[in-house]
């Protein structure tokens, strides 16, 4: 076991720093599942205004807002299109199947992200008993660090709402999206009925993660979540932590692209690398498989996290605001120490 420097797995691993501990510490509770917790109302208000909805619903975690969102849109035996690499189909231990009786139907991502829009037409079941009945259409924004255009976003919600099925948007990193592009987060989610935001990731928060849509969606979501074993008591502990990400936590997102930048841009000159250019906060390194278990290794043994698969010729880095521009210089120094001696 190696000692641990830099993780660079996820931006789940971000800590709360002393700023949040003590808004954390100095926060007004009360039972929640009474209604009487003020801090977590004042997060919903917030999240609900930023992201331009009507009302919002404080959650334990992105995979239970996600299954809420889905319980919303469909009832058991319906049908939600979703891309094979979204997270609510791919992550989420098959819960819209295994706990809501909803079928996914996935479909193959693009490159970009995306989801052809002719697949998502033709995989839109006619109202036949034999099929199950197709209701939502679920997109995710950011997908594995892309930003999906606005245009795309705005023709395939179109198409969607032609057919007559409701539109979801998991934005676990929507502020990414956001910041790289320079609008809005309202702007990005105004296409969705409803949109899950993470607290945990990016913006630091240590727990939670905020559903927003209209009143009467978020108030059947409220029932959702106490069947899911998700209502929570003095949770205003929590929700202070995500008020404070939301108000202190989004524009210096910026900084993680930066960092990305420059780490990937790093790698790139490397030997037995190949780097896909990032858009947002995650790097994707391919490596040459003879020397990827050494690698990683040798990565681990200087204290560097990072997530490897497929016998690590794959690898994900992820910056965020545990991991600085020197973190990055370090982590590019040890890689060349490896790499360059293997030429």
């Amino acid at each position: 076991m190696h000692a641990l420097k830099y993780d660079f797995r996820s931006d789940t691993v971000t800590r709360p720093g002393a700023a949040m501990r003590a808004a954390m510490a100095s926060a007004v509770v009360g039972d929640d599942v009474l209604g009487d917790d003020p801090t977590v109302k004042q997060l919903e208000a917030r999240a609900a205004e930023i992201i331009g909805k009507e009302a919002a619903l404080f959650v334990p975690s992105g995979t239970q807002s996600n299954l809420i969102a889905l319980m919303i849109h469909c009832e058991r035996g319906d049908e939600y299109i979703a891309g094979q690499q979204a997270h609510c189909y791919r992550w989420e231990a098959g819960g819209a199947a295994v706990l809501a009786s909803i079928q996914p139907q996935p479909l193959e991502n693009a490159a970009d992200g995306t989801i052809a829009l002719a697949d998502i037409e033709a995989a839109i079941k006619p109202d036949d008993p034999h099929f199950a009945r197709t209701r939502l259409l679920a997109l995710e924004n950011t997908i594995g660090g892309k930003i999906l255009s606005s245009d795309y976003v705005l023709a395939a919600t179109a198409l969607a709402k032609r057919h007559g099925l409701s539109c979801h948007l998991d934005g676990a990193r929507l502020f990414n999206a956001a910041v790289a592009l320079g609008v809005p987060a309202a702007t990005l989610a105004q296409p969705f009925d409803t949109v899950s935001i993470c607290l945990s990731k990016g913006l630091g928060a240590p727990v939670g993660s905020v559903l927003v849509g209209p009143a009467t969606a978020i108030a059947r979501a409220r029932r959702l979540r106490k069947m899911l074993g998700g209502s929570m008591r003095q949770a205003g502990i929590l929700a202070a932590a995500g008020l404070y990400a939301l108000e202190h936590n989004v524009e210096r997102l910026s900084e993680d692209h930066a960092n990305a930048r420059v780490l990937a841009a790093g790698l790139a000159q490397l030997p037995g690398l190949t780097v896909t250019e990032p858009q947002t906060n995650i790097v994707f390194v391919d490596v040459e498989a003879p020397i990827a278990p050494d690698f990683v290794a040798h990565l681990a043994q200087h204290g560097i996290n990072v997530v490897s698969t497929y016998g690590a010729t794959r690898q994900r880095w992820v910056t965020h605001l545990d991991v600085d521009a020197k973190a990055v210089d370090d982590a590019l120094s040890v890689a060349s120490e490896f790499l360059l001696r293997q030429q």
